[in-house]
């Protein structure tokens, strides 16, 4: 058994996840239901797995106890979390579509594209884990990659849409690859004449507020953040900074903020499909003023009304979705992946396991040695 064929398995079932567990089989979740797969896998395999993907890392990763890196498997881009547990190592892998994402092809609104025309601000998506944030920042900048000639900087982590220059020209940095840290890489970029920047994730008050300054300076900044509304997205950014400091920060959000949209996914019976439903923010006149007075709770009332700035209730949205007849199945948008993996990756190599193992081919621990250290001392063994 190997990892690439498991992602094989995985992509041939249309899984968006796949989690494994040692002791347990492998899970896949499948239009958002998750479904196990096979038979029970060693802790000692999934330790050889995490060897082989690692590599150079693997040090790194003992010390930390996780890992999140991307990689190409079994021709499938993948975003891998290696995590340790209780059970030895365990993964998270999402698959990612090999596509250029579009408005059209997530079957997102076409008026979001509203969002992108300013030259400078910031826009943001929100939405729960699994939401798909990234693809609609990806398919974000790919309407201005199809019809600007901007310089485009992204900084995520990891790196998960590959984008490949049309118009614009793009450079994309990883968080631990190629730049330290997200707050480094803000700072880097306002010195690397851009036009767009795309920030993976607002984490910390310090990240968001380069943010902000990258946003007043005269950039178009896509961000996204962890919130199932958006007036509680604008609301969580200004509560992250000190009390003393909100009320100008609140004034500077005013400013710079062209929109914010929340997200979650749906599945859609007529198409048998997960698709994503939205709320809408944009920011109109009134919709500043509340923002500069911290009155986040009146901006519902705002949404009701903003229609025909583009702003959309989940209610309109779902109304929307209901009459869309021109729906896009993600096997329609797939293209062939023809990307290598990162040059300054390490190559994979197969780790060969050497431990007691039973005549099923699980690996023997004893109860005083059922830590990850005695595992991984177990495989060392000659």
């Amino acid at each position: 058994m190997r990892l690439e064929t498991l992602i094989g398995n995985a992509r041939e079932q249309g899984a968006s996840d796949v989690h494994l567990e040692g002791g347990f089989p492998a899970t896949f979740r499948v239009r958002g239901a998750l479904k196990r797969q096979g038979e029970a896998l060693p802790p000692a395999l999934l330790t050889s797995f995490a060897r082989e993907v690692l590599g150079d890392e693997w040090n790194a990763f003992i010390e930390r106890g996780s890992a999140d890196l991307s990689r190409l498997l079994a021709g499938q881009r993948c975003r891998l979390n290696v995590l340790r547990t209780s059970r030895g190592v365990g993964f998270a892998i999402r698959l990612l579509t090999s596509s250029q994402a579009t408005l059209k092809s997530l079957n997102l609104h076409p008026d979001l594209v509203r969002l992108v025309r300013p030259t400078h601000g910031l826009a943001l998506v929100c939405g729960p884990t699994g939401s798909g944030k990234t693809s609609t920042l990806a398919a974000l900048l790919q309407e201005i990659n199809l019809h600007e000639a901007r310089h485009i900087i992204t900084v995520e982590s990891p790196v998960e849409y590959s984008l490949q220059p049309r118009k614009s020209f793009i450079r994309q940095r990883e968080v631990g690859r190629d730049t330290p840290s997200f707050e480094q890489a803000l700072l880097d970029s306002l010195r690397e004449d851009p036009d767009v920047l795309m920030v993976g994730e607002l984490r910390d008050p310090e990240v968001m507020r380069l943010t902000l300054s990258a946003a007043e300076t005269g950039h178009l900044v896509l961000a996204t953040l962890h919130s199932s509304k958006a007036a509680e997205g604008l609301q969580r950014l200004v509560s992250a900074f000190a009390p003393e400091v909100q009320q100008s920060v609140c004034a500077q959000l005013a400013d710079v903020l062209v929109g914010v949209v929340a997200q979650r996914l749906r599945f859609n019976e007529s198409q048998k499909m997960l698709v994503p439903e939205c709320e809408v923010l944009m920011a109109s006149s009134p919709v500043r003023a509340l923002v500069r007075q911290g009155q986040f709770f009146k901006l519902a009332s705002a949404m009701e009304t903003g229609a025909a700035e583009g702003s959309f209730t989940f209610s309109r949205y779902a109304e929307w979705l209901a009459k869309k007849t021109d729906f896009v199945q993600p096997s329609a948008s797939l293209e062939a992946v023809t990307e290598a993996p990162p040059p300054s990756l390490p190559a994979l190599k197969p780790v060969a396991r050497k431990a007691p193992v039973s005549d099923d081919g699980a690996l023997v621990i004893s109860e005083e040695d059922d830590d990850l250290s005695s595992i991984i001392e177990e495989l060392e063994k000659p």
